[in-house]
């Protein structure tokens, strides 16, 4: 439950924000993070505000619509039109907070947009924006007496304090920061392992030459995909400068190099090239017909991405060149709390926002096993182990260049995900029917006895795997079939046996 209160002070008042209960050794912490969040600006106060309230609340007003929940009125309210919405919402004070809500304007608005036509201009929220109002020119009703969860916390997790999350990193989970690597060293002892280059891209031309007022300068009218949409940088640009979305729109472009005409690479000329500690990029022998493998991101403080693995069970690295970057990641194997994965693992659902998540799992996942957690800074680049969970969230406006790669020392992975969950494979053209297929046979002409060496492990894995599935089975049936096998026995197996157990 959270409560607001109003607590007077020399300046006025102030918004007080309390979530959960807490004791007195936590008083301090909690009022922190409430200081950095501002009065609702409607008003609007959280629901457990609502028990120390007197006189009527702007929900007796719903009429029929009262015996639902919340969640249930938002829901009914996604399915209206924009006309409908905008008229309902001047219906009583409780519609009008709610029909304020920006993600209900953003559906509306993404849903209206013809790609072919200008985007309008950015004003400074999502139903601005579609209405063509500037904020200044729209109504401001007074909504003090609505208490509701549902559209105060969205404005919370947009004004949450992120520094909290990166003060108090345990001395155990924090990441690895090393000046340089060899790729003998990267290989040996850090593949599969996250780390921080802290001198590896200082050199780049685009840590010196980058920033987002020079590419708001040089490359204004170029479209770059921002999740769901492709907007001009100006107008990326003033959404970034000019929005209080919970979740901002996160600029993650594939196709950056060509649209802003730049060489990458190690040839004369380019702005950047991969650091030379990762090895050879197996997936470079695909040339033409490898699967997405680079992207611009550029986002403003607290966009980011949820909690995820990288595609086709490539590794990748992440430098950033301009503000600093908060990660938290675990193993492959970990339960990551708030993370929902399907048993096939086709399906990876986080139905939180990356502040929700935060605000509910954050002290939770930090005392897990396998935690790991850190802080990138601009200049600097972080290494994401094939198959590796991580959240990444920006802690200022800036920019960051990623790039996937297949290490020698991941191939094993690469191949057994690409032939065993072929419909999970991402990022080919679709012309390409069988990406193992292909890839196999371009390793087979380039690296033979390291293909060779890979299919061996593959094979080695599944009949140990079927072996363990067979005595599993196997003990099971002699013990209905009332066979010699003994008692009750406990143990823990070999200390080199494959952890793998289907």
């Amino acid at each position: 439950m959270l409560i607001s209160k109003d607590v007077g002070c020399a300046g006025g008042s102030r918004n007080a924000s309390i979530i959960g209960d807490f004791n007195e050794s936590e008083n301090l912490e909690t009022a922190t993070m409430a200081d950095s969040i501002p009065a609702h600006p409607l008003g609007v106060k959280p629901l457990g505000n609502q028990y120390f309230a007197s006189g009527s609340t702007a929900r007796e007003f719903l009429g029929p619509m009262a015996r639902l929940p919340d969640e249930m009125v938002l829901h009914l309210l996604e399915y209206l039109d924009t006309d409908s919405l905008r008229d309902l919402g001047f219906t009583c004070r409780f519609l009008y907070a709610l029909s304020q809500l920006d993600d209900l304007w953003k559906t509306l608005f993404l849903e209206s947009q013809n790609p072919s036509t200008n985007m309008p201009a950015w004003k400074g929220s999502w139903r601005s924006t579609h209405l063509k109002i500037p904020s200044s020119k729209q109504a401001r009703i007074d909504c003090s007496n609505v208490y509701s969860d549902v559209v105060h916390r969205p404005f919370v997790c947009a004004h949450i304090a992120l520094g909290k999350y990166i003060t108090s990193i345990p001395k155990s989970n924090e990441i690895s920061r090393l000046d340089s690597l060899t790729y003998d060293e990267f290989a040996r002892d850090w593949s599969n392992t996250p780390f921080i280059l802290t001198q590896c891209i200082k050199s780049w031309p685009v840590c010196h030459d980058w920033s987002i007022e020079e590419l708001g300068r040089k490359y204004p009218d170029v479209r770059f995909r921002a999740e769901a949409v492709d907007w001009p940088f100006s107008t990326y640009q003033d959404y970034m400068s000019n929005s209080d979305d919970e979740s901002p729109l996160y600029l993650f472009d594939r196709g950056f190099a060509e649209k802003m005409s730049i060489e990458v690479g190690r040839s004369e000329g380019s702005v950047y090239s991969p650091p030379e500690c990762f090895g050879p990029d197996l997936f470079e022998i695909l040339h033409s017909e490898r699967p997405a493998h680079r992207w611009l991101i550029v986002g403003p403080k607290r966009s980011g991405s949820t909690f995820h693995k990288d595609p086709n069970a490539t590794s990748a690295w992440n430098a950033v060149i301009q503000g600093s970057k908060y990660w938290i990641m675990f193993p492959s194997t970990a339960q990551v709390p708030g993370v929902y994965v399907s048993k096939d693992s086709s399906e990876v659902t986080s139905p939180l926002s990356i502040a929700e998540w935060l605000l509910e799992f954050h002290a939770e996942a930090r005392s897990m096993p396998g935690c790991i957690e850190g802080v990138c800074k601009a200049g600097e680049i972080l290494h994401v182990p094939s198959g590796w969970w991580h959240l990444v969230v920006n802690l200022e406006a800036g920019i960051a260049l990623t790039q996937n790669f297949v290490p020698k020392s991941h191939l094993v992975n690469v191949l057994s995900f690409l032939k065993d969950k072929p419909d999970q494979v991402t990022g080919f053209k679709k012309s390409i029917e069988c990406p193992y297929d292909l890839f196999v046979e371009r390793l087979r002409d380039r690296y033979p006895e390291l293909l060779d060496e890979a299919l061996e492990e593959i094979n080695r894995k599944n009949r140990t795997k079927k072996r363990k599935w067979e005595e599993a089975v196997g003990s099971k049936d002699q013990a209905e079939d009332g066979g010699n096998g003994g008692g009750f026995s406990f143990g823990f197996g070999f200390a080199d046996e494959d952890e793998e157990i289907p």
